[in-house]
């Protein structure tokens, strides 16, 4: 069993910063991609960033410039570093773990951004 919670989430004026944090703990032996995703109202769930084991980033278009993805493998933790949010960027944040290949999902964090 594979337990992935975020955290960090909440509200904060255009232009600020947030850092949202992932943990994954259980049975894990190895972990491969790790990845946010976000879903605002009314929307379809979108995929944020990316990274490999490897340390290979991905990211969308929209958030180019301006998120870092970033991983701990030791601490089985993956970041995502936001900067100059937009009222667009309001969502909730998913974390999506890939261990042995198997994905788990996170429960999700509200991210608010205020205009």
């Amino acid at each position: 069993q594979v337990l992935v919670v975020e955290s960090g989430g909440g509200l904060v004026q255009a232009g600020g910063s947030l850092r949202l944090s992932c943990a994954a703990s259980g049975s894990i032996f190895s972990i491969n991609n790790m990845v946010w995703h976000r879903q605002a109202p009314g929307k379809q769930r979108e995929l944020v960033a990316s990274i490999t084991s490897g340390g290979s980033t991905n990211y969308a278009d929209s958030v180019k410039g301006r998120f870092t993805i970033s991983r701990d493998n030791a601490k089985n933790t993956v970041y995502l570093q936001m900067n100059s949010l937009k009222p667009e960027d309001t969502a909730v944040y998913y974390c999506n773990v890939y261990v042995s290949g198997w994905p788990y999902w996170g429960q999700g964090t509200q991210v608010t951004v205020s205009s």
